[in-house]
């Protein structure tokens, strides 16, 4: 059994390298059934993000020298009754502190380094976990390495365990796993594993992926009638392009279906390169917008075009922020991890058949999943085939349902249309790019106060499994085309 420490940071004398942490004032608590895991809490309510209870954190895993750092907020609403929602984000390598300033969490901070607060914060339906994973991502650290998506789910799977065990106040709260862009294969991961364990005290009731990649073999077909008109914006590349796209599909159809045969290191990583060359660089290469191609790219892609991003990197590394979130041995915060994206790409992790997973986990408990419609590299035709592909045991009460308009209470005009059965919801949202939250987010809190509130999510009488899968593929980009 490993040893893991949960470490809720702040102050410790092992972090004092890189930032002075000295005088900083720190809470022990140690498990009754457990001692050699630590919990250390520290109150960084005074870098005013948010007035509710808040606390940042590291999970230690001695043994294996791991140390995960996340971000927890109380609910602004009913923090004793409302969900616990973990938050993981993509890339792989990405910080989940871009999605809570950027998108989904309680404040957003401007050029002047201000911070604002985010009236469509999720934190106002749910209490938050901000999870930097797997190791050495954000404010993460350690020798450790992790480069597939299986054994980073371990790894939150033994966090959320000792969350729960350590603050068994939030233990009776429903709990979710939600995350955006390569999290399409964290989320089902890390959903089975919790599922897997029958003693578990974590009480999952659902995923949400956004914008996500989880079937490559079906959402690759989308990337060539993305780029030239077919998604409900105007083609972005010309029709050689188009055509060239459209030739390159067999070859990168086979390569996947090999990466899903036989599991091979080589198999998976040849896959990935070679459709992202020919389906996805050409379009990231001809200057469109591969986050939404409705816009113009602001900045460049290695910050998602969007010029969100610089703030938020300065804001994390003030000296005063860096010492207040006791995050010493890290020295400061990037956006992205090259390192963590290059082992996972080394692994051939991004062409593996993550829907297996969502399939499993969808048996059991409801999954939402949405996406922008301006998005390209992971689009909404492409996760609306996976999910119309799933080979579970609702799809054909799933195929067979039709899409209704979404509209929120006071609204006078639709903000996107949902299909949804037996458990699967998935959502269009319109006039949104690859950060669904960022572009709409009005939309997209009334989508998750609703959510939430279990509408959509009840899982009815099924109809029996399919015995065939329906073929058909967001790669992981290069340094060009992370996925956040």
């Amino acid at each position: 059994m490993r040893a893991f420490v949960l470490a809720l940071f702040v102050g410790a004398a092992s972090l004092a390298a890189a930032v002075d942490v000295s005088g900083l004032e720190a809470s022990d608590v140690r498990p009754a059934n457990n001692d050699s895991s630590k919990i250390r809490k520290f109150d960084v309510s005074s870098l005013g993000v948010d007035n509710v209870t808040q606390f940042t954190g590291y999970l230690d895993d001695e043994q294996q020298d791991k140390h995960l750092f996340y971000w927890f907020f109380e609910s602004r609403g009913s923090p004793a009754t409302d969900p616990v929602v973990l938050w993981v984000e993509g890339g792989p390598g990405c910080s989940s502190m871009l999605s809570l300033f950027q998108q989904v969490g309680p404040a957003k901070i401007n050029e002047n380094l201000d911070i604002t607060s985010n009236n469509f914060s999720w934190t106002s339906r749910a209490s938050m976990i901000f999870l930097d994973q797997p190791v050495n991502t954000g404010f993460s650290f350690g020798s450790g390495r992790v480069n597939t998506t299986a054994d980073a789910a371990k790894d939150v799977y033994s966090l959320m365990t000792l969350f729960f065990q350590q603050f068994p106040q939030y233990a009776k709260q429903d709990f979710h796993v939600a995350g955006s862009s390569y999290s399409g294969h964290y989320v089902p991961a890390i959903a089975a594993e919790i599922l897997s364990h029958q003693d578990r005290i974590i009480n999952l009731k659902s995923t949400i992926i956004g914008d996500g990649i989880t079937d490559s073999l079906v959402q690759n077909q989308f990337f060539q009638p993305m780029a030239c008109g077919q998604g409900g914006v105007p083609a972005v590349v010309d029709n050689a392009t188009c055509q060239a796209m459209k030739a390159a599909m067999p070859e990168c159809q086979a390569l996947v279906q090999s990466c899903y045969d036989t599991d091979e290191t080589a198999a998976c990583v040849k896959a990935t390169s070679v459709c992202d060359k020919n389906l996805l660089d050409p379009v990231a290469e001809n200057g469109a917008n591969i986050y939404n191609l409705r816009q113009e790219c602001q900045g460049d892609t290695s910050n998602f075009c969007t010029d969100s991003v610089p703030p938020i990197d300065k804001w994390l590394n003030k000296p005063e922020v860096l010492k207040t979130l006791g995050v010493g041995d890290v020295g400061r915060w990037e956006v992205c991890s090259e390192g963590v994206s290059a082992d996972f790409s080394k692994a051939g992790d991004a062409s593996k058949p993550l829907q297996r997973q969502a399939a499993k986990a969808l048996e059991q408990i409801p999954m939402l999943v949405y996406a922008g419609d301006g998005d390209f590299i992971c689009s909404w035709l492409g996760n609306q085939a996976w999910t119309n592909a799933l080979d579970w045991s609702g799809h054909d009460a799933f195929n067979s349902s039709q899409p209704q308009a979404l509209r929120a209470n006071g609204s006078a005009q639709d903000y996107g249309e949902i299909k949804a059965a037996n458990g699967l919801a998935f959502v269009r949202i319109f006039n949104a790019g690859h950060c669904a939250a960022l572009d709409q987010p009005a939309a997209m809190f009334d989508l998750f106060s609703r959510w939430m509130a279990g509408e959509w999510a009840s899982v009815k009488s099924k109809s029996p499994a399919r015995t065939e899968r329906l073929q058909g593929q967001c790669q992981a980009g290069n340094g060009l085309t992370k996925r956040q």
